[in-house]
Order: structure tokens, then C-alpha cells, then sequence
């Protein structure tokens, strides 16, 4: 399958999936009246716990089961959880349980595929947090078993629902920034990336990012959303990438690299650069997007446009006065204000609107099969050091 004919036919499974969805939108009954949505939560460790307390100021939207195989994690999930919620030790029998329509997918990287097959095999609705799949298989059975489905699968890259974020896409494909010339894409911290362990036997379960067993390391954890952005905005998906990245400074047994330096290429030549450190946490996150009309840089939740030449001062009304000059920053430019709320809980209410609506989620199999391909690239290039075409065939 060559790279062109993936996208189109991922995209084809996506149309599949809605156009599917929305033929039963007379038909599709929730376990509860009134549209009322129930959701699973498997895996609650720092993201899948974090996530129920956004869930809770959902209006007809409530977890009823929570999954871990960790009781001190279970315990934790439950305790944020709504007072008759159920824990399990075992996904599957939480897959079992007939009142609950959804399942939020919050575990291991190498685990996500299996769990999400099984949950779409069992008839819920599947939020599965990025990096979608780990491995050329597992994203394409995830890919056939969603085609076949008339369930929703909304993958987690929750800037993808973020509305700061969208209206700076629909500003760069209008032209803002004119023709796109480069993507420079950063997520740095300062910081091990370690938990503690109560015992020995469990620093693999708790600290699963730190080997590659489990985990894509930073690329899958972190960069994924930023190659998921650049997908967005070009439209495409990269044709190839190298990299390095290495263990250089957290000398403590780990498997996936503390730092990583990726470069993609996409079509037309533009490239993106992704960056990420774990001992240096100057300016953070940041993406950066160049073109021959300007610049915009963007953070988690806010966004500044730089124009190019010496035209930068802009006229307009600041508290009331007219014909004040709007504040510049120079080194980011001029503020683009949008309202939006917490990204992560646009894409919790995005995946409750797409399972009531039978609408194919913005954040969908075909983007999220396509980021965790281009993450399996850059992981390839970085073991093997060498260049990683995109994959001519998915096995």
C-alpha cells in the first residue's frame, strides 16, 4: 500500500465510520434516558484519573466503571469517580458490563490496540488516548476493526479539539502566514520523568515510559501531538524523517531516550523539527510556524501572530481608546484571542457530541493512524540511524 493510497483509504474507513453512524441516528439508544452517556475509564494513573474530574462537569455524562490492575491506582480512579461507580482489576470485565456505552482507553502505549479492539468487539465507544497504536499492526487493525464498526473513536489529541487551536489552523490554510516555509516544535521539561515505586517487582508496571517494551518514550508521549498539528495544518502526512536522540543525562536504567531531535519532511520540502528535552525547560512547549508572510507561535492555550517586514505596528482600540497601538510582543508578535476552554475537556465534550450526534470525531482513526505512523517513523529513525521513508505497506 503506497503512502498516498493509506491516507486515502484511512480516510475512506473515516467516512465509512460516519456515514455508517449516522444511517442508525434513529436507532442508537444509550443505557440511560435522555441521551445520558456512561463511560469506563480503563487505566487510572495520572492521566486516566486526571481526565474523570473533567468528565464530572460534563452535563449527562458520567463514569460508572473504573479499571486498573494497580488497587492503589483503582482506589485513586474510584475516589474521583461519582460515589456508585464499579472498579475492576480485569478491562474485560468491564467490557462485560452492559450499562456502561463508552470506555476512555488511558494505559500503557504498547497496550491501547488490544484493549480497543476488545472494547469495539464488546459494542462501546472508544476514546482511546494517543499515541493511537503502537507498531504497523496494531494501527491497522485498528483501522479495519473502526471501518467495521458503527461505533465512534475519537483518538487523544485533545489540541486537535482545542478552538484556539482550530481557528489557527483555518488562519494558516487562509493564508496568514502565507506559504509555508517551516514547523519548529518543541515540548521541554526539566524532570526525570520517574515515579516511585512502593516495590522492586512494580518499577516496570509504574515506570512502563521509561522502556521501550512498553512505550514510544518522549516521541509517543509528547511530540506526538505537535506531528499531529503539523498533519493537520499540511494537510498530508510526512514522507520521511530522520532523527537522533540518546540517554545522555538521566543515568538510571531507562530504555527510552531522555532527549530526542526529529526532522520530518513533508511534500513541497517543507520540514518540521521537533525537540524534546527532559533536563531544560526553556520556553516548554511551543510550536513554531513560518512562512513568508509571518510567523505564529503557539503555546498550550495561547497564540501570537508575527508579520514579517518592518510593517509591525498595529492600530486599533485598546481599553477604549482609539487609534492606540495594540500591544506587541517582540519576540512572539501580536496576540490572537479566541475563547476556549481546557483542551482536554473540549475533547471529552467533542466525543460525548460525536456519540450523540453520530458524527465522526475531528480527532479520528484516519489523524490518529496517521500521527502514530509518522511516531513509529521517527522511533525507527532514532534506533536504527537512518533515514525512514514513509512505510510502503502496512503488514
Amino acid at each position: 500500500m503506497k503512502r498516498r493510497d493509506f491516507v486515502i483509504k484511512g480516510s475512506i474507513a473515516s467516512v465509512a465510520v460516519a456515514s455508517s453512524t449516522t444511517a442508525l441516528a434513529n436507532t442508537l439508544n444509550f443505557t440511560n434516558a435522555a441521551n445520558k452517556l456512561t463511560i469506563g475509564i480503563i487505566g487510572t494513573g495520572d492521566r486516566g484519573s486526571g481526565l474523570i474530574p473533567l468528565i464530572n462537569e460534563i452535563d449527562n455524562f458520567k463514569v460508572v466503571a473504573c479499571c486498573d490492575t494497580l488497587p492503589f491506582r483503582l482506589e485513586n480512579g474510584l475516589s474521583k469517580a461519582p460515589k456508585k461507580a464499579k472498579g475492576y482489576a480485569d478491562y474485560r470485565k468491564l467490557l462485560d458490563n452492559p450499562d456502561i456505552d463508552a470506555v476512555l482507553i488511558s494505559t500503557p502505549f504498547n497496550t491501547h490496540s488490544k484493549i480497543a479492539l476488545d472494547a469495539l468487539d464488546a459494542g462501546k465507544h472508544v476514546y482511546c488516548e494517543k499515541t493511537m497504536a503502537k507498531g504497523l499492526d496494531g494501527i491497522q487493525h485498528l483501522i479495519q476493526k473502526t471501518k467495521n464498526s458503527n461505533k465512534i473513536f475519537q483518538t487523544g489529541h485533545q489540541y486537535h479539539s482545542s478552538r484556539l487551536y482550530t481557528h489557527v489552523v483555518d488562519l494558516i490554510k487562509n493564508g496568514k502566514v502565507g506559504k509555508i516555509t517551516s514547523f519548529d516544535c518543541q515540548w521541554n521539561r526539566n524532570g526525570n520523568w520517574r515515579r516511585p515505586v512502593p516495590k522492586p517487582e512494580l518499577e516496570k508496571v509504574i515506570n512502563w515510559r521509561m522502556y521501550r517494551e512498553f512505550s514510544g518514550g518522549l516521541v509517543a508521549e509528547l511530540c506526538s501531538h505537535q506531528i499531529d498539528f503539523v498533519n493537520w495544518v499540511l494537510d498530508a502526512t510526512p514522507n520521511k524523517v530522520m532523527g537522533i536522540g540518546g540517554i545522555d543525562y538521566w543515568k538510571d536504567g531507562r530504555e527510552t531516550y531522555d532527549n530526542v531531535n526529529l526532522m520530518y519532511e513533508y511534500p513541497n520540502g517543507i520540514k518540521a523539527k521537533f525537540t524534546c528535552l527532559t533536563s531544560n525547560a526553556k520556553d516548554g512547549y511551543q510550536i513554531i510556524v513560518k512562512g513568508d508572510k509571518g510567523t505564529i507561535i503557539m503555546g498550550t492555550r495561547n497564540a501570537w501572530f508575527y508579520p514579517e517586514g518592518t510593517k509591525n505596528k498595529k492600530i486599533g482600540t485598546v481599553d477604549g481608546v482609539a487609534g492606540a497601538t495594540v500591544t506587541f510582543d517582540k519576540n512572539k508578535g501580536y496576540p490572537i484571542k479566541v475563547e476556549h476552554q481546557n483542551p482536554s475537556k473540549q475533547a471529552l465534550q467533542d466525543f460525548k457530541d460525536s456519540i450523540t450526534l453520530n458524527s465522526s470525531p475531528i480527532s479520528n482513526i484516519t489523524t490518529g493512524a496517521n500521527t502514530a505512523i509518522a511516531v513509529q517513523m521517527g522511533l525507527e529513525a532514532m534506533h536504527t540511524e537512518s533515514i525512514v521513508k514513509w512505510p510502503s505497506k502496512i503488514s
